[in-house]
């Protein structure tokens, strides 16, 4: 009977630890978890003050890990992060602590050391090579490099919560700075990442108080010579800094994930401008939008643009949306049923910035699409560049030979028109026509060529 209940006990016990140490650590590599840091971070940082040493975190992430998992399967990027999680294991004291964050995030705690930079920074190399050396996963020889940010406690900051915001920040400065490096949080990531969060909110205000304005580029038909369609850009009107070029904060909306909402905003925009044109006798144009990579993937996406339609009246076959390569090739099964029931609701398609991102050629057969964009990168340089000659001739001819009209973006000299018209481009687009005007300047050209416009919108519609 004792041995029974001493047995009953210590199983008790056995799984009362089992428990706890489940509620503490990764299931996956074993490592401690988020919890368990947060319980040790701060008697560690207690301890150095006392003894006058200094902690170092370092917040860890694995490069282009996705990549690994879509290719090889969830398994085998298991895998690697049991082989990730052992090799810094082995770098490490049992005094130092290495956290397992989630996904292929991680923090490294390293404890009792001399405030000496050289010293902390040796430590993460090691680890950093350690990572990066071969392995084998799943039949297959490879490696795996890391981005990280380091800090050093009393230096870089007073908590925990401190420490780690300014280590993110490190991180992904090595991240911006091409990965596979360690970047030494300073006072000027600091600037920056404040810069960034006063950009943040600045975009989120301007997003609420709807400070964006459309402007508009004509595209010119080269065979008749007139205008048939334009493209909506988007640009900010900031109350302080006066109108923000696209460059500066669409990056920035795709971070955030604001970039929906501003898509939104610019597609209910520019058909409502379009329909509200026609309403007033102007002879009717196509409208392009450029779609973001976040809204395309959005599940209700085809039912927005739909939404957009009916609620402001505008046919179908006046819409336009511009999809980069990028954007479609991220998924093309995906890509394609979405562009078929884009197409089913009568709206015309555009493959952007084409010949810039990888492209399958079996794809692009299959894809719903009216035109090819040239982008002006190739455009810019003719008829200086023959190599950008050659790939603009054979992009025409690709799209001659599927059946698809061809525009080049960014036209801006007489030379390129020529070489565009000779080598059978159909429409152009650029400053050698027309800068992006803003709706009433537009209106004005509508107004100042009537019936071209009103030829070029027949042969649209």
């Amino acid at each position: 009977m004792a041995a029974h209940l001493a047995g009953i006990a210590i199983e008790r016990r056995q799984s009362e630890e089992r428990i706890q140490f489940m509620a503490h650590h990764d299931a996956l590599t074993g490592l401690p978890n988020r919890l368990l840091f947060d319980a040790r971070v701060a008697s560690a940082l207690q301890e150095a003050r006392q003894n006058d040493q200094w902690v170092a975190l370092a917040f860890l992430d694995l490069d282009n890990f996705k990549l690994i998992n879509d290719s090889l399967g969830h398994h085998s990027g298991d895998q690697l992060l049991r082989i990730v999680a052992d090799r810094m294991r082995t770098c490490v004291r049992r005094s130092d602590m290495i956290v397992r964050v989630g996904g292929d995030e991680f923090i490294i705690m390293l404890t009792g050391l001399p405030a000496e930079r050289e010293v902390v920074l040796t430590r993460f190399e090691k680890i950093r090579s350690a990572i990066a050396a071969p392995m084998m996963l799943s039949g297959h020889s490879l490696q795996i490099t890391c981005s990280m940010g380091v800090v050093c406690y009393p230096e870089h900051g007073a908590t925990a919560v401190e420490l780690l915001a300014n280590a993110d920040s490190a991180m992904y400065r090595a991240k911006e700075i091409g990965r596979n490096n360690l970047q030494l949080f300073s006072a000027e990531m600091a600037a920056k990442a404040h810069e960034k969060l006063l950009r943040h909110e600045e975009l989120r205000d301007a997003v609420a108080r709807q400070e964006f304005v459309l402007h508009y580029q004509p595209q010119l038909n080269l065979e008749t010579g007139r205008m048939f369609a334009a493209e909506s850009l988007v640009r900010w009107q900031h109350p302080e800094r006066g109108m923000v070029s696209p460059g500066e904060f669409i990056p920035l909306a795709e971070e955030t994930g604001l970039i929906v909402a501003i898509g939104d905003w610019v597609l209910n925009e520019a058909c409502r401008q379009n329909k509200a044109w026609q309403d007033a006798g102007l002879p009717p144009i196509v409208i392009s939008v450029n779609v973001s990579a976040r809204q395309f993937r959005e599940q209700d996406w085809v039912c927005r643009v739909s939404a957009a339609l009916r609620e402001s009246g505008l046919e179908a076959r006046y819409l336009e949306l511009e999809l980069t390569e990028s954007l479609i090739m991220q998924d093309v099964p995906a890509a394609i049923a979405t562009m078929h029931e884009l197409e089913a609701l009568g709206v015309q398609l555009a493959i952007d910035d084409f010949g810039t991102g990888y492209s399958s050629l079996s794809a692009l057969k299959s894809f719903p699409v009216s035109r090819l964009k040239i982008d002006r990168s190739f455009v810019q340089d003719i008829p200086a560049d023959e190599d950008d000659m050659a790939i603009t001739g054979a992009i025409i001819s690709l799209a001659q030979k599927l059946h698809m009209r061809v525009i080049a973006e960014g036209v801006e000299t007489q030379a390129q028109l020529d070489f565009l018209r000779i080598s059978g481009c159909d429409e152009i687009q650029g400053y050698f026509f027309s800068k992006p005007l803003r709706a009433e300047a537009f209106e004005g050209m509508f107004a100042a060529e009537p019936g071209s416009v009103a030829t070029a919108g027949s042969e649209a519609a």
